[in-house]
């Protein structure tokens, strides 16, 4: 940016000099061919001047701006004052109150004067010392206290969990709960994933998070089947996690000592991180595929998907938001919903996922009016505050899933050693 702003400032002047030159020498005043030959020194000396005074800099682009627009005003004042001179030096010719050879020595100090002027205002401003980017600062200084926070957090397993029921329609019978993670800091304040995933996925925290919230789940999918409660929970996966060759181990370690669990536990990934999977990820999921465990697709932007592929990869369940399928496929009038399938017709939509083993959930489920429409489309599942909000389990619940302290030493030294090698 430093060296942009340097070389438009060179042609800048080379331009500005140049076009002074000409216009003296068509206006024929007395010593124009002097002067013109003085502002092309002059242009030459400011682009050699900001040539030479660049300077490797983080400075702000703000900053930069600053500078061009002083040099231009300076250049203007320059101008502007030269052109002054010059009027009242050819005003003294004509009325003979000074000889041309007075003139031509006159018009020279003054560009001498003004070239030393413009230099030692120029040589101070760019001497000033560039700010600290307080912005900069601050943002670390807060991601180094979230980072702080986040890994307390960990150590002393304040990472609750929240369940939000999946329904049956139109029964409405809870078959199935999300799971959610929140941390708390040290005040009890309830820390929302969009706080803090950014810094941990920049950490390596995430692949921590994601095994404590398995264990959990883990947990509490036992304690319903002990009530006689044959209902599932969708357990969020992220992809670094899958791709870990740290944690995955664990994961999977974890996972084939409690292999009974593969109908109850599924693992949700949203549509961009599934689309995103490499080949470690997707060997990896095919091993947990070939534990008997389930997969199922979120966020999913566009019904126009690639449903053998998901089949090949064991994913069983995608939720598709309200309002996504409705437009998609009650309002296209008459339109096809599917490109890549012109012969498929809104009510068909979820009797095609079937015949791929894809069961479509409705979620974001807000209004009845969207039920009246998701039942249209046969759609046999929904989730959204329509039918409860995430609900955090009650603290003694909570206690009973709390993870064995050496589980969360090993999960927390298996991030530092990570984070340290990366």
């Amino acid at each position: 940016m430093r060296a942009l702003t340097q070389g438009f400032l060179f042609f800048t002047y080379l331009f500005l000099a140049l076009t002074a030159g000409a216009f003296l020498w068509s206006a024929n005043l007395g010593a124009g061919a002097a002067v013109a030959a003085g502002f092309g020194v002059l242009g030459l000396f400011l682009a050699l001047h900001t040539l030479i005074t660049a300077k490797a800099d983080k400075a702000a682009l703000k900053k930069e701006i600053e500078h061009v627009r002083e040099a231009h005003r300076l250049l203007a004042d320059a101008m502007e004052s030269t052109q002054g001179a010059l009027t009242e030096l050819a005003q003294a010719i004509e009325s003979g109150a000074v000889t041309s050879n007075e003139a031509l020595s006159g018009e020279v100090r003054m560009l001498e004067t003004l070239i030393s002027q413009m230099s030692e205002s120029l040589d101070h401003r760019m001497a000033q010392p560039t700010p600290v980017n307080t912005y900069e600062a601050r943002h670390r200084e807060q991601s180094n206290v979230l980072l702080q926070t986040i890994h307390e957090a960990l150590a002393e397993n304040r990472v609750d969990l929240y369940l939000q029921p999946v329904v049956s329609l139109p029964q409405r019978r809870t078959i199935f709960y999300e799971s959610f993670t929140r941390l708390r800091a040290a005040d009890d304040r309830v820390m929302m994933p969009a706080e803090y995933l950014s810094v941990a996925e920049g950490e390596g925290l995430v692949p921590a998070i994601d095994n404590l919230l398995l264990f959990r789940c883990a947990q509490i999918v036992r304690r319903l089947a002990r009530q006689d409660r044959k209902v599932g929970v969708f357990c969020n996966v992220a992809l670094s996690s899958l791709g870990d060759e740290t944690f995955f181990p664990q994961f999977l370690d974890f996972l084939s000592e409690n292999r009974d669990l593969n109908q109850a536990l599924i693992f949700e990934l949203g549509q961009a991180t599934f689309d995103a999977r490499g080949a470690a990820e997707a060997r990896n999921m095919a091993k947990l595929a070939d534990l008997g465990f389930r997969f199922s697709i979120d966020k999913v932007q566009t019904l126009d998907l690639d449903f053998a592929d998901l089949q090949r990869s064991d994913v069983k369940f995608m939720k598709v938001a309200a309002d996504l399928l409705i437009e998609q496929l009650l309002d296209m009038d008459g339109a096809s919903a599917l490109p890549s399938l012109r012969d498929i017709s809104a009510a068909d939509f979820a009797g095609l996922t079937r015949r791929y083993g894809i069961e479509l959930i409705a979620e974001k489920c807000e209004t009845e009016r969207q039920i009246v429409d998701i039942l249209e489309l046969d759609i046999g599942m929904g989730q959204g505050h329509l039918f409860g909000e995430p609900r955090a389990i009650k603290e003694a619940v909570l206690a009973e899933t709390d993870p064995p302290a050496d589980f969360i030493r090993s999960t927390l030294r298996s991030a530092d050693q990570r984070r340290r090698f990366s």
